[in-house]
């Protein structure tokens, strides 16, 4: 006996939208293979920009951007409130990074990703002011014992104890930054495995979610478009996260305030991202989690990931 699961109205929609997710993270991938190592960050950002813009401008439906990066550092962009796509189709949201980890592609290092993530309208954060925000994603087994408001340490002691491993099987995702210098630091005395990437936090947060994944945490501050597009990923994949707003910059302090956003806040999943999402990558200078476009006789390859209610999508597609 064969059963059928019936979708709601929303997730339907979003199902439908699948292909524009991939079709806008593939030709934004395609669109910077030239700039991979061409130490050329701002134009490799403004051919993903490029790519992405044209691709969700031909789609059936109206996506409004929420959220996106760009702003913090005068870089190509999709711009907030901006809207494309058919005027009278049916709406929804939009958080988007053309190009995450811009430095790893202009210096061909692994781990650029060209990503977006959709939502229904009206249901991803409203914080475009924010530029960072101090985060920490895990897995769903973990959700009954992590807390960002107790100290690092504890969070892995915890993880350990649920995990049945000792402290020195734990892998932490950080950044490297400076920022991060005594957090990394703390985390390594304590024995635990810190995996230090310089750039790339949704990568980090993806590789804690999905089973497969090299790490069980992400800890640190990275930037709040990301973490916007990792809330959709959670909520899709029941997973773990908390964050809250983390000032880098004196302007961003004063736009936090203008605005009222309140920096000691703790965000859930729900605060983030409160409906139905996808969320959708393509490789770009290759990595552990996605490789990049490769050329192969007259084709192109890419490798994508799509993330939705429940499932996890790995696409390869050759085009010649």
């Amino acid at each position: 006996m064969q059963t059928t699961t019936s979708l709601t109205p929303e997730q339907s929609h979003l199902r439908d939208l699948e292909p524009l997710a991939l079709a806008a993270t593939r030709e934004a991938a395609l669109a910077c293979l030239e700039w991979v190592g061409a130490e050329d960050p701002m134009s490799a950002d403004a051919a993903a920009t490029k790519a992405m813009r044209t691709t969700l401008a031909a789609g059936s439906a109206r996506g409004t951007v929420v959220i996106g990066e760009g702003t913090k550092d005068a870089a190509p962009m999709l711009y907030e409130g901006e809207q494309l796509g058919a005027a009278d189709g049916p709406a929804y949201d939009i958080a988007v990074d053309p190009l995450e980890g811009t430095k790893l592609c202009a210096t061909g290092q692994p781990g650029a990703l060209a990503t977006i993530a959709f939502a229904q309208s009206g249901t991803l954060a409203t914080i475009s002011e924010s530029f960072y925000m101090d985060k920490l994603v895990g897995p769903a087994e973990l959700g009954d014992v992590l807390d960002i408001t107790v100290e690092p340490e504890t969070n892995v002691r915890r993880s350990a104890e649920a995990l049945g491993r000792e402290i020195t099987g734990i892998r932490i995702v950080v950044l490297e930054k400076p920022r991060h210098q005594a957090l990394i630091a703390s985390l390594r005395s304590l024995g635990a495995q810190v995996l230090t990437p310089t750039d790339g936090d949704i990568a980090g947060a993806l590789a804690a979610l999905l089973p497969d994944g090299e790490a069980d945490l992400l800890m640190g501050v990275g930037g709040t478009p990301e973490g916007v597009m990792t809330a959709c990923a959670v909520r899709a994949l029941g997973g773990f996260m908390q964050a809250r707003l983390a000032p880098q910059r004196e302007d961003e302090r004063r736009a936090l305030a203008t605005a009222g956003l309140d920096t000691t806040r703790i965000y859930e999943v729900e605060d983030l991202a409160s409906g139905e999402g996808l969320f959708a990558a393509t490789g770009v200078s290759g990595g552990p989690l996605l490789s990049g476009p490769r050329r192969e006789s007259t084709f192109t390859h890419t490798d994508s990931i799509v993330i939705r209610a429940g499932s996890v999508l790995r696409i390869q597609e050759a085009r010649s």
